[in-house]
C-alpha cells in the first residue's frame, strides 16, 4: 500500500495555513489531481478538513484502471501529492479547488506519470540555470450534437471564409466573455481572442508562464471551456479536425528559455546576422527539435484524426495553415516552427489542441537541450511558401516530411532514442502500443467513403 508522508511541523502549520485561506475563500471541496496519458484530468474529491491528509499524499489511486500508467490489478495503488504552489480556485466551480500533483508508488515518483516526466527534463534545464516558457495558442471548436451528429454550435456560422468575421465572433459574445472573465480572474492576462477559419472555431491568446505551469493551465483551460459549452448547451471539442473540408485546431507552443536568476529571454540577439532576431542558443534549440521532429510529433499531434490536419489542402481556404515539411523560417507561417516578428521566441506549429502538454513540452524541451549540448545548426532559415515546393526542390533544400499517419509518427517516435530518455523504458512502450492499437483500430473500420466508392464500383 502507498504510505502517507508525515511532514515536520512548520511543513503542517504551512498546509494548516493553506488550508484556512482556501476556507475563507469559499473552498469546500479538493481535486487531488493528475492526468492519464492522453492529458485527460484524473482526480480524486476530498472535503476541505482533510486538507493536509491529501496534500501528504491520502488519496490512492489504481493504476490499471488508467491508460498508460502501467500497472496491473494486483499491484498495490499509486498515491498523488499535490503541489501546493499550484492549486487553483475553479472560477465556474467557486468551492472548488484544483490540485494537481505528482503521481508516487512506496513513497517513490511513479516514473510513468506525465507531470514527472515533464519534471525531469525541467531539472535538466535547472541545473543549467535557465527556465523552459512556453505559451499555448488554444483553438477549438463550438458544436451542438443532435441524433448522433454534430454541426457547428452557431447555425448562422456558414461563410466559406470565416477567420476574423466579426459578426460569427459577436454571436457568441456571452460564451466568450464568461470565459474570459474566468481566464483572467485566474491571472491569465487574456491578449486577444478570434474567430478562427473554419465555422464556430475560436482561438484565445493569453500570456506564458514556466513550461510547467502552462501545461497545468492547458489542462485547466480544457476542463473550463467544455463545462462553460456545456452551460451553454453546446460541445466544446479539442479533436484536431473535427470536418474533413475545414482546417483543425491547433495549439502551437511558443518556446523560450529565460535565465532563472534574471528572467532574461536568452533567446532575443540584437545582432542576428540570419536576420530573425534570435540568439545562437535559439538557433541550437531549433536544430534539435528539427532533429527530432518525427518523434515529437508522435506526442504533439497524438491521435489518427491529427494527422488529417497535418496535410497541404483540404479546407474551404485552400492551404490548411498547418506544417508538413520539417523546416524553419522567421515570420512564415508554413515552416514546423517559425520565429515570429513580435518576439525572440520559437513557434512550433506542430502540435494540436489534443497534445498532453506535459509530454509534449517534455520532448520538445530534451529535443532543444540536445541541439543545445551537441551544438547543432539548422542550417539557414528558408524565406518561401513551403507549400508551394516541389518535391525536387525540397530535396535540394535537404527537407523532410513530417509524418503523414499516426503509424508512421509512432514508429519514428520508437526509433528515435530521445524518446525512451524523456518517456523512460516503461512509458516509451506503454505509449508506443497504445498508439499502435489506436491506429490499428482505426485502420481495421470500414468507413462510409469505402462503401460509397467500393461497394458496386467493380
Amino acid at each position: 500500500m502507498a504510505t502517507v508522508v508525515r511532514r515536520d511541523t512548520e511543513e503542517r502549520e504551512t498546509l494548516e495555513i493553506r488550508r484556512e485561506e482556501l476556507r475563507r475563500q469559499g473552498v469546500e471541496h479538493c481535486l487531488s489531481a493528475y492526468v492519464d496519458v492522453h492529458g485527460v484530468a484524473k482526480a480524486k474529491a476530498v472535503p476541505i478538513d482533510h486538507f493536509v491528509s491529501m496534500m501528504e499524499g491520502s488519496e490512492l489511486f489504481t493504476g490499471a484502471a488508467i491508460d498508460g500508467l502501467g500497472q496491473e490489478p494486483s499491484d498495490d495503488e499509486l498515491s498523488l501529492r499535490p503541489d501546493l504552489g499550484a492549486i487553483t480556485v475553479l472560477p465556474w466551480e467557486p468551492t472548488v479547488a484544483w490540485a494537481p500533483g505528482f503521481l508516487h508508488y512506496h513513497g517513490a515518483p511513479w516514473p510513468m506519470d506525465s507531470r514527472d516526466v515533464l519534471r525531469r527534463q525541467v531539472d535538466r534545464a535547472t541545473a543549467q540555470g535557465w527556465v523552459f516558457n512556453l505559451g499555448i495558442e488554444t483553438e477549438f471548436f463550438l458544436v451542438q450534437r443532435q441524433n448522433g451528429s454534430f454541426s457547428p454550435a452557431n447555425p448562422l456560422d456558414v461563410i466559406p471564409r470565416a477567420a476574423y468575421d466579426v459578426i460569427g465572433l459577436l454571436e457568441n459574445l456571452p460564451f466568450m466573455d464568461q470565459l474570459i472573465k474566468y481566464m483572467n480572474q485566474l491571472g491569465w492576462d487574456v491578449h486577444s481572442y478570434d474567430h478562427e477559419d473554419a465555422n464556430s472555431q475560436f482561438e484565445f491568446d493569453f500570456s506564458y508562464t514556466d513550461c510547467m505551469g502552462m501545461s497545468d493551465r492547458l489542462v485547466l483551460w480544457r476542463m473550463m471551456t467544455k463545462s462553460l459549452a456545456r452551460r451553454f448547451g453546446w460541445e466544446a471539442t479539442f479533436m484536431p479536425k473535427p470536418y474533413g473540408d475545414r482546417t483543425g485546431s491547433g495549439g502551437h507552443f511558443n518556446m523560450s528559455i529565460a535565465a532563472a536568476e534574471t528572467g532574461e529571454n536568452l533567446f532575443a540577439a540584437a545582432d542576428d546576422p540570419r536576420g530573425c532576431g534570435i540568439s545562437e542558443l535559439a538557433y541550437r534549440f531549433i536544430a534539435g527539435v528539427l532533429a527530432h521532429a518525427p518523434a515529437i510529433v508522435a506526442v504533439t499531434c497524438p491521435t489518427v484524426n491529427s494527422y488529417k490536419r497535418l496535410v497541404l489542402t483540404g479546407s474551404m481556404t485552400g492551404f490548411t495553415w498547418a506544417p508538413i515539411y520539417i523546416s524553419y523560417g522567421n515570420n512564415n507561417r508554413t515552416h514546423m516552427l517559425r520565429v515570429p516578428m513580435t518576439s525572440p521566441r520559437v513557434e512550433s506549429r506542430a502540435v494540436d489542441i489534443a497534445v498532453n502538454p506535459y509530454l509534449g513540452a517534455a520532448m520538445m524541451l530534451a529535443a532543444g537541450l540536445d541541439g543545445i549540448e551537441r551544438e547543432l545548426d539548422p542550417g539557414e532559415p528558408i524565406p518561401l511558401n513551403m507549400y508551394l515546393q516541389s518535391p525536387e526542390q525540397l530535396r535540394e533544400m535537404e527537407v523532410g516530411r513530417l509524418p503523414r499517419t499516426l503509424l508512421e509518427a509512432v514508429e519514428a517516435f520508437d526509433a528515435d532514442p530521445l524518446s525512451e530518455q524523456v518517456f523512460g523504458p516503461e512509458l516509451k512502450a506503454s505509449y508506443c502500443e497504445l498508439k499502435e492499437r489506436e491506429w490499428w483500430e482505426y485502420h481495421n473500420e470500414v468507413s462510409t467513403w469505402e462503401t460509397d466508392r467500393y461497394l458496386t464500383f467493380f
